[in-house]
């Protein structure tokens, strides 16, 4: 679901539907896919913060984040905890552990594309 009182410009609606749909698409090809496990939970995000585009320099810069190097993985790794950190299952220490035991292979895949946008 989208709201609008919360999502008003047809960009962001697209960046969070094509996020969305890459949750979706890890929930179909992972049979055994667990939300309550941190690491699982980790590497969705990861791959949707990554190849959604929603740490685009352009975002970014709107948010108020000014780095010019690294500023694409320093945002995923952002979102990742704070959405992670979310779930009732994962501590803070868990979702960090979570997020660095996963982050190589699951940055890393860019399944259902070539390569990351």
């Amino acid at each position: 679901m989208v709201c609008s009182d919360q999502v008003k410009i047809q960009d962001d609606v697209n960046q969070v539907v094509i996020h969305e749909l890459i949750h979706a698409y890890d929930e179909c090809r992972a049979s055994n896919l667990d939300w309550t496990n941190c690491a699982h939970h980790a590497c969705s995000e990861i791959r949707a913060g990554h190849l959604s585009g929603d740490c685009h320099y352009k975002r970014e810069f709107l948010r108020g984040f000014m780095k010019i190097r690294g500023h694409e993985q320093d945002c995923v790794r952002r979102r990742v905890m704070k959405s992670v950190i979310a779930n009732p299952f994962c501590s803070e220490t868990a979702a960090k552990d979570a997020m660095e035991a996963v982050w190589d292979i699951c940055y890393n895949d860019t399944k259902p594309f070539d390569r990351a946008p």
